[in-house]
């Protein structure tokens, strides 16, 4: 996995209503994937290696308006 210093931070830049916390967020990664922090869900067991978390929408929407989508 990256370090977080190595992403770019999308969401929670002051605008929303986390603003800098450790809340839900959407990184992109050098390559153009993306990691998503939020919280643990337990919607369904995800394979080994893999992980559920939930994100508000507005933490999405706020990462598409960030990458101009």
């Amino acid at each position: 996995m990256s370090e977080r210093s190595a992403l770019t931070r999308l969401t929670g830049n002051g605008n929303g209503e986390c603003g800098e916390k450790d809340c839900p967020n959407v990184y992109r990664t050098a390559t153009g994937s993306f990691v998503v922090q939020g919280d643990v869900s337990a919607a369904f067991t995800p394979p080994a290696g893999e992980g559920l978390v939930e994100i508000p929408e507005a933490v999405l929407r706020e990462a598409f308006r960030a990458l101009g989508w």
